[in-house]
């Protein structure tokens, strides 16, 4: 324990919970190997603290450290970054240059946001890190580096995997040793503390009077989620150090700049679990259209079958029933208001309208069908456009695989 505080003193760590001390003690004890290290955890819990504590407890602490942020680097000029290139190699490159893995041979490379990587890049990184053996841009010559590669990232990478983003091969390689860094909300105890640490910070740096906190701004700050972690409570520690006139602030004063976080979600079709993050309201719409695509199918199934034995040869069942709400749900989501229509003999004769079970709008979504394959068509197009034709990048923003779109297109006929 007392090595621990010895660390957190040393790198500027504040903080008594047991999963950050967890995670502090793990970096310790992996720092006299070579292991590779993933650290994850959410954007803003501190992650580019825990190589530094690497690199400084490893038998390398004398060698070169580069952090590199990969995600701040544009796609075309990553590999003459991290690998180097020759002259030539390139329009622009008059001269030969030397990549991070060479600058940094026998020492520490910090590879964060390493899900921004590439594919191309990330065959490259697996070969450093399975035979230490890389080519530089232009270059045929084989070159061997002796770096220890710690990388982080805040994004679910298995999720990742899935979508063909990124090398099952090279998570596995990368994760040998994991590290999670908790996230704020799951350190109530250290809120406060950090609190009062960047505010006597921004005192001692603007030679004004640390604020404090009553003891309801203090249950405010709390209970607070902080889906900004410790980076979003150090801004909006100093913004209350630089506004407030007071230095005693109360709960009302603390709301002022607390985001509202109770946002109105958008409507769900689908009612089971899946472990899926959105990315953007694009592929939130295009997941909705699959999955109302997918129930219009088991609605043609009704239909034809009401169609084939007659209204009242056929059982409504109570799944039944939830389809046909959920698809005049979904009609609500994209088609436009409809007039007011008496009900049809058919509909007179089963007894079902909208206060029952919906068969009233059949037609209506049966059109729908159609026009769901048009938006699924005009979104592929959208997505191309925006990207030049360039179907890997369409397909990423479309939040599916590259084959998958290969297959999406060529069934629409838009080739």
């Amino acid at each position: 324990m007392e090595e621990i505080l010895k660390i957190k003193q040393r790198f500027g760590i504040i903080g008594n919970a047991s999963a950050l001390h967890r995670a502090i003690n793990i970096a310790v004890q992996v720092a006299p190997t070579d292991l590779s290290v993933l650290i994850t955890g959410e954007s803003g819990v501190g992650k580019e603290v825990f190589p530094q504590i690497i690199h400084q407890f490893s038998a390398r602490k004398h060698g070169t450290y580069i952090a590199v942020n990969c995600g701040a680097i544009p796609e075309g000029t990553i590999d003459s970054e991290l690998f180097g290139h020759e002259k030539g190699s390139f329009t622009g490159a008059t001269d030969s240059r030397k990549g991070y893995f060479e600058v940094a041979d026998g020492g520490t490379i910090f590879l964060d946001e390493v899900a921004e990587l590439p594919l191309s890049t990330q065959v490259r990184l697996l070969r450093v890190l399975e035979t230490g053996e890389f080519l530089k841009v232009g270059s045929s010559k084989v070159l061997k580096t002796n770096v220890r590669v710690i990388a982080a990232t805040n994004i679910d990478i298995p999720l990742a995997i899935e979508h063909n983003r990124f090398r099952e091969d090279l998570f596995y390689r990368l994760n040998t040793v994991p590290i999670n860094i908790p996230p704020l909300r799951e350190r109530p105890e250290d809120i406060h503390l950090l609190f009062r640490k960047f505010a006597a910070d921004f005192a001692e740096k603007y030679r004004m009077p640390a604020i404090q906190l009553d003891d309801d701004a203090r249950e405010l700050l709390t209970k607070f989620s902080w889906p900004g972690n410790v980076r979003q409570l150090k801004n909006i520690t100093e913004q209350i150090s630089v506004i407030e006139h007071t230095r005693n602030i109360d709960a009302a004063g603390l709301r002022k700049y607390l985001p509202v976080t109770d946002t109105p979600r958008l409507p769900v079709l689908y009612h089971g679990t899946r472990d899926h993050q959105f990315s953007s309201e694009r592929e939130i719409m295009y997941q909705l259209l699959f999955d109302m695509r997918k129930d219009v199918n088991e609605l043609k199934k009704l239909m034809a079958e009401v169609l084939q034995k007659g209204p009242s040869q056929v059982s409504f069942s109570e799944e039944n029933s939830q389809l046909i709400r959920k698809l005049h749900d979904a009609v609500d989501l994209f088609a436009p208001a409809q007039p007011h229509h008496e009900p049809s003999s058919f509909e007179q004769g089963t007894g079902l309208n909208k206060s029952g079970l919906g068969i009233e709008d059949t037609e209506e979504i049966r059109e729908e069908s159609l026009s769901l394959l048009k938006k699924e068509k005009e979104l592929i197009r959208m997505a191309l456009e925006k990207h030049g034709g360039k179907r890997k990048y369409a397909a990423e923003e479309l939040g599916i695989s590259e084959r998958t779109l290969y297959r999406k297109i060529k069934d629409l006929n838009m080739d």
